[in-house]
């Protein structure tokens, strides 16, 4: 959640008719002129925008086409650290805003990029925020340059190349995250660094220079048979009609010699790929750079990897390191590096246990069926989201205490909410999706927290909209055959994370950053701060819903890409939302928890005037059996609990069932027991249900917490230990009996389409 009007979002939770109205959800829409849909089987999305609605707009509200060269031919990334220079959210600033790559930071001007290394934490906002702040130690650029505006001539995986031109000089240059290397190319004039303050020469050889300015030790490299020339703060180099030159940011002077033979071994693309293997529980993914020889023969650099990324890895870190909002960065050298993570299970849902009260189970489950409004008022993407996913968690609980009844009218629920959603058609329909052709990118309207003006939260949303297909997918698959709702369905995950890069209608993981390991929600990153995200387990939850998705209609593509985000966001999330390994958060920080990451700190604040409850608990909700990812460590999962009692010196009181439900993954017979004591009279958050919390409460009070050490050879699966006894559970996607094996020997053996437990 990333939209300042997400300050409103707690009074809005009592109302989501006025938070509909607060964005501007109650308009009616008519229905697209059939010129206007295209049709994917029984849906449809409208390539026309909804008359009164808006696209992406700048802050005044005037809509912005994306800043790009006319070379530039890649669909439109938004969502990323860099993302300022591609959407101009501010009309008076053509530049972009600051731009955290880690180690190296960023801003471009009109004379050239300014260039620093952000090594120094600064406590701000009463101590709130931790930040690493971009300070310039030069500027780099072309002599005379004036450039009115940076548009952005193509990007990689996790690099961009900006490009500031003027008419006669064109300065390009590519940058990226883990990169100590910045690559320059030039025309129209001698390449010039201008440093802010007077620095240090302590090392000139011939085409290199080796400066201290500001603490920070840098190398000049310009091609062979050029000279650096010096006058004050000002460096430059006649690098010839078109050329080329490369600063690298050194650990120390010493390592000046390390750091050379790569000076001319450009960057020119980064790739990330995974493969998940079942057979192990295993997800290997490697970084790999494309690089050009300018001069020489050398191949591959020098890459600073984050702490999620150098503590798993199994490539050999060589002693350089630099200084991270994320913690130490460690660096490998080469073209690529792998790391390795156990994949620990995604279930669509807990089994229900005989000891439950499971006419308690009904009538909780009628209280939501037959309830004047099961939508809640809820008219938007995001809170209709919301809506989607509390009924989908009561389907298969229903199912589970033979209250089919109960299920087919969630089902059918379900299924109207969704085709109403998934057509672009209806009388006076303003439930739609528009696709923007100029920013590839699908907006579903009425739309909400920016998602359609700034592009935000697309992950969040849609993630609800995909639990909601698998659920229905997973008790009738001809639902989502490719004949009827399989293709709109998967339209809407392809726009928010897309894993074929092929697909010319959306960028490559739009709401995931690779390198960093976690999702951005702002889609222009239009702050000082650089880009930010707040609801880690929203994102989470997206991931989880893919994999679900892919499973039940047999596509290993989606699959994959589900556990690929489910399972290295755990990774980053507990790192760098909780400090879990005690290295992420700088010394003077005293609080063990973040509401927000930002690319240059983290912040105990969240986007709205809220409770410590629910600073807590945004990076906890929605809860769902792909929520069991924060009790991998059931020791931190009790830290972080205690955390908040502490700082209430009480119990929570709002969102209290979000919090039993995390309690529970600690101490789960403490969770059930204030469940208990409070269940007739409490206020369940919006996205949940007093029949889901009891489920998931009363199951791990007999199940015990998760158990880590136990992996099987299915994506589905979760093992649960309490004291001696372990209970192993696993899903069955298909339409055939599946033998699960787990690493200790223990087998379990799936009907088709059903969970089991042994």
């Amino acid at each position: 959640m990333s939209h300042a009007s997400r300050r409103r979002w707690r009074r809005a939770t009592t109302s989501a008719a006025t938070a509909a109205l607060l964005c501007g959800a109650l308009l009616t829409f008519p229905s697209a002129p059939a010129a206007a849909q295209v049709r994917l089987g029984s849906g449809s999305y409208t390539t026309v925008l909804p008359p009164g609605a808006s696209g992406p707009s700048d802050h005044t509200g005037a809509p912005v086409a994306p800043k790009v060269t006319a070379d530039f031919t890649q669909p439109v990334v938004t969502n990323d650290w860099w993302s300022s220079l591609i959407f101009q959210r501010y009309p008076g600033n053509p530049y972009g805003e600051n731009l955290y790559a880690h180690p190296l930071s960023f801003k471009a001007q009109a004379h050239g990029l300014e260039v620093g290394y952000p090594d120094t934490p600064e406590l701000v906002a009463d101590g709130l925020k931790y930040q690493y702040t971009h300070s310039p130690d030069f500027v780099l650029g072309i002599h005379g340059l004036n450039a009115p505006a940076a548009k952005v001539a193509g990007y990689s995986d996790w690099t961009v190349t900006a490009d500031l031109s003027d008419g006669t000089r064109q300065l390009r240059t590519t940058i990226g995250q883990g990169l100590p290397f910045v690559y320059a190319d030039v025309s129209g004039g001698p390449i010039r660094v201008e440093f802010t303050a007077p620095p240090t020469v302590w090392r000139r050889s011939g085409n290199a220079v080796g400066v201290t300015v500001n603490g920070h030790h840098y190398a000049l490299f310009a091609p062979s048979g050029t000279t650096w020339s010096e006058s004050d703060t000002v460096f430059t180099a006649d690098v010839g009609g078109s050329g080329y030159a490369s600063v690298a940011l050194l650990p120390s002077p010493d390592d000046f010699d390390r750091y050379a033979p790569y000076a001319y071994s450009f960057v020119t693309s980064t790739t990330l790929t995974y493969d998940y293997d079942p057979a192990s529980a295993t997800l290997t993914s490697t970084y790999r750079v494309t690089t050009e020889a300018r001069e020489g023969t050398a191949q591959g650099t020098l890459l600073a990897l984050y702490p999620h990324q150098w503590k798993e890895t199994t490539t050999a870190l060589t002693d350089l390191s630099y200084a991270s909002p994320r913690g130490p960065m460690r660096v490998v050298e080469g073209d690529r590096f792998t790391t390795e993570l156990t994949t620990h299970g995604i279930l669509p849902s807990l089994p229900t246990v005989d000891s439950a009260d499971h006419q308690r189970l009904r009538a909780l489950i009628d209280a939501e069926l037959h309830a004047s409004d099961p939508w809640k008022g809820a008219s938007d993407t995001y809170w209709t989201g919301k809506a989607l996913g509390r009924l989908a968690q009561l389907v298969p609980i229903a199912d589970s205490i033979g209250y089919t009844a109960g299920r087919d009218a969630l089902l059918d629920l379900l299924k109207n909410k969704m085709e109403d959603w998934l057509t672009a058609d209806g009388p006076g329909d303003n439930a739609q999706f528009y696709y923007d052709d100029q920013w590839d990118t699908l907006i579903g309207f009425p739309a909400s927290f920016g998602s359609n003006t700034e592009l935000n939260d697309h992950d969040f949303h849609y993630g609800y909209f995909i639990t909601a297909a698998a659920t229905i997918a997973r008790y009738d698959r001809s639902w989502i055959s490719e004949e009827r709702w399989r293709p709109m369905v998967t339209t809407v995950l392809r726009d928010a994370n897309n894993p074929d890069r092929d697909d010319e209608r959306f960028p490559w993981l739009r709401s995931f950053s690779p390198y960093a390991g976690h999702g951005w929600a702002s889609g222009h990153a239009g702050f000082a701060s650089g880009n930010n995200q707040e609801s880690s387990s929203e994102a989470m939850h997206f991931a989880a819903s893919a994999a679900l998705l892919g499973s039940l209609i047999g596509d290993e593509e989606l699959r994959d890409l589900g556990v690929y985000l489910h399972t290295t966001q755990a990774s980053a999330m507990r790192r760098y939302w909780q400090n879990a390994d005690g290295d992420a958060f700088p010394a003077g920080y005293s609080h063990d928890v973040v509401g927000m990451v930002w690319s240059d700190g983290g912040d105990h604040r969240i986007w709205w005037d809220g409770t410590p409850e629910e600073l807590y608990g945004i990076n906890y909700l929605p809860i769902t059996a792909g929520s069991l990812y924060l009790g991998h460590d059931p020791e931190h999962a009790a830290a972080m609990h205690q955390s908040l009692v502490t700082r209430l010196g009480r119990q929570p009181q709002v969102w209290r069932d979000i919090h039993w439900a995390h309690q529970a993954l600690s101490d789960p017979d403490a969770a059930l027991a204030a469940f208990e004591a409070q269940w007739q009279s409490y206020e369940p958050e919006s996205g949940s249900s007093k029949a889901h919390t009891y489920q998931w409460l009363s199951t791990l009070a007999e199940f015990g917490t998760v158990d880590t050490s136990v992996t099987a050879d299915t994506p589905h699966y979760a093992v649960f230990r309490d004291g001696d006894r372990r209970t192993y559970v696993a899903f069955n996607p298909t339409g055939q009996p599946l033998t699960v094996t787990f690493s200790d020997g223990t087998t379990l053996t799936v009907p088709p389409g059903q969970l089991a437990t042994g």
